[in-house]
């Protein structure tokens, strides 16, 4: 769903659209390159976390090596892996190593039912879990400043609402911080533990932040006006709240609000939003995260000096993550690109040496063989200009069209951005040009942009992928007989609306795990979304009210009727946001059709495939999907 308090426009823009059918550039000459099997592209490993251990010798990482995520450590000297979890069932995910030793925390769910629970890893190898309570979850939210303590939410006092809790390092005895009744947003906590930043949602853009004090309860509001705000830190001496707002912008920008004259003043603007800002906990670095035209960006400067800190340069990949050992002397980062997954690294502050740790490309796949996206923008319907990700084969040109795939976000309030996706590369290498649309309601484009299709859903946006596949329809190097349109999510619905109100538009639709009935699914969200679920009704619609006239309206499944094209369906059976039946029943309503219909159900799965015997199973099952009914040839045979 939208991201609270975040984004964006289109009248504003400062980025030039040039107008028509040549923003890609000209395909000419097609390139000859080794065609992979999807056991290849799978065998890619996903890298994440990174925590250091006290003593700096290693780090503590989440990896898919093993077809499912398990905890590792690496030595930050270089080596092999060290596997703490061996898990073939249920995916395990570190969260950090503990300050003092080498015990872990981590958390772990029940196949993608997304109730997660914390447990330690012990130095002797057993593991203890620290919240047990069935059906209630929990997620860590910060080591203590001390560092002998650590703070996680959890709702299991009320399903509906996360409270905090401080939990030390000697008993694991949970203390209630913040009971939580009024469907706050907690964001943070001081070091001194006397405030803490609240926000409270007022649609899916706009929330109202506050600074609580614990002792007397009382708030006091940080914003003057309807924005989006989000707490990022408070300061060393607990004086100061820093925050990001769109308050009179299009983008969200750095703020500080000072508790003691209620003096808010400007940290730190760009042309693009700021999305985080924290300084590391030593009071070294400042590090900034924005999003600039669909791809991550870091900033690092001196805290005190404001002078920016040299980074290593990584031609035509960017550094997405950072993260420091405890003395602040190493930095681990994540670098990659559009058509190669992130490696992990360690850099030498001092010395300015460089390690990478991780090669995650498999070595049977050649990187020239992989396309590299480019941002293109066209003009929609109504004149609003469209944002998009497009990967055009290789073996593309003028004399060797190919058939090519409207790719839609999920969301609504999603974004397609300059990163590896394993199903479009390995798409792109047989033979289909992707466009990923970042759709009106996109996040990364300003606010007025995010806001175009409240209350707009399936009809707004869906012409922003129609027009998506009439931009590819124009390009020399594309069949524009052959164009379908594929997503997951709030794409998969998306998905479904195009075969339902356009269905003359695309020749198949592949919808991964989408809703297609609005009224069952906002009246079945999970309880633990209570805090936002005012503002997500205000987005879409209260099916409680007469708006459920409207959601029935745009709810493919009602109007199943009407689809004409090959569809495929994958779900998970134990996706808690998209339920199984919205999958079950449409593809029961359009096989009464004599459609063509394939359904792919994984068991083992919920919102979101991760295993990766699963992932292979799906991506295989699209291609040859794709190629029977889109290129209209024989399946792929793997």
């Amino acid at each position: 769903m939208k991201k609270l308090s975040l984004l964006f426009v289109l009248s504003l823009f400062f980025i030039s659209c040039e107008d028509d059918k040549k923003q890609a550039d000209d395909k000419d000459i097609a390139k000859n390159v080794k065609e992979y099997s999807i056991e290849q592209i799978m065998d890619n490993e996903r890298v994440f976390g990174g925590s250091f251990s006290s003593d700096k010798s290693k780090l503590l990482i989440t990896s898919n090596r093993s077809g499912i995520y398990n905890m590792y450590t690496v030595p930050t000297k270089g080596g092999d892996y060290t596997p703490i979890t061996e898990s073939d069932s249920t995916s395990i995910y570190s969260v950090s190593f503990f300050p003092e030793d080498d015990r872990i925390l981590y958390r772990m769910d029940n196949n993608g039912d997304e109730i997660f629970h914390l447990y330690i890893k012990n130095i002797d190898g057993t593991s203890t879990e620290l919240t047990p309570k069935k059906g209630a979850r929990a997620s860590f939210y910060k080591w203590a400043k001390n560092k002998k303590s650590f703070y996680y939410q959890s709702n299991e006092r009320d399903s509906r609402y996360m409270d905090l809790y401080e939990i030390d390092l000697k008993t694991f005895t949970p203390k209630l911080i913040y009971k939580n009744e009024k469907g706050y947003n907690i964001e943070n906590i001081s070091d001194d533990k006397n405030y803490l930043a609240l926000s409270k949602s007022i649609n899916t853009n706009d929330s109202d932040l506050f600074v609580y004090t614990i002792a007397t309860k009382k708030f006091a509001k940080v914003n003057t006006q309807q924005s989006a705000n989000s707490a990022e830190e408070f300061s060393s001496d607990n004086s100061v709240l820093y925050y990001t707002t769109d308050a009179n912008a299009e983008f969200s920008y750095l703020m500080k609000y000072n508790f003691a004259d209620e003096k808010r003043e400007i940290v730190l603007k760009k042309s693009w939003d700021i999305n985080g800002s924290y300084v590391t906990d030593n009071g070294t670095y400042r590090v900034t995260y924005s999003n600039e035209d669909a791809k991550n960006a870091i900033e690092i400067t001196n805290a005190s000096t404001g002078e920016k800190i040299d980074l290593p340069d990584f031609k035509d990949q960017s550094i997405t993550n950072v993260g420091f050992s405890r003395d602040e002397t190493k930095m681990r980062l994540y670098v990659g690109g559009s058509n190669t997954p992130s490696d992990l690294y360690v850099y030498d502050l001092a010395s300015k040496d460089l390690l990478k740790l991780t090669s995650t490309l498999n070595k049977t796949v050649e990187l020239s063989d992989l396309v590299t996206a480019k941002v293109i923008r066209y003009k929609s319907f109504d004149g609003t200009v469209i944002p998009a990700i497009y990967y055009v084969p290789h073996q593309a040109s003028a004399t060797e069209k190919v058939p090519a795939l409207v790719w839609v976000h999920g969301g609504p309030g999603g974004q397609s951005t300059q990163s590896f996706n394993p199903l479009i590369q390995y798409l792109t290498n047989h033979g289909y040009a992707v466009l990923a649309v970042n759709n009106r309601g996109s996040s990364g484009y300003g606010k007025t942009f995010y806001k175009m299709d409240d209350l707009n859903h399936g009809e707004g946006d869906l012409q922003d992928c129609v027009e998506g596949k009439n931009w590819l329809a124009s390009q020399d190097e594309i069949d524009g007989d052959k164009i379908g349109i594929i997503g997951g999510s709030y794409g998969g619905y998306m998905t479904m609306a195009a075969l339902t109100y356009a269905p003359e538009e695309f020749d198949v639709g592949v919808n991964i795990f989408g809703v297609t009935n609005w009224v069952r699914t906002l009246k079945n969200i999970p309880p633990w979304w209570e805090s936002f679920k005012d503002a997500l009704y205000l987005e879409l619609g209260n099916p409680h009210t007469v708006d459920s006239v409207r959601l029935k309206r745009i709810s493919p499944l009602f109007h199943t009727d009407k689809v004409t094209k090959p569809l495929m369906v994958l779900q998970g059976a134990k996706d808690p946001r998209v339920l199984q039946i919205e999958s079950d029943e449409i593809v029961a309503g359009v096989k009464k059709n004599g459609v063509p219909v394939e359904y792919v159900l994984f068991e083992d799965e919920g919102h979101g495939f991760v295993k990766k015997e699963n992932q292979i199973e799906a991506n295989s099952r699209i291609l040859k999907f794709l190629d029977m009914y889109l290129k209209k040839e024989e399946p792929f045979k793997n």
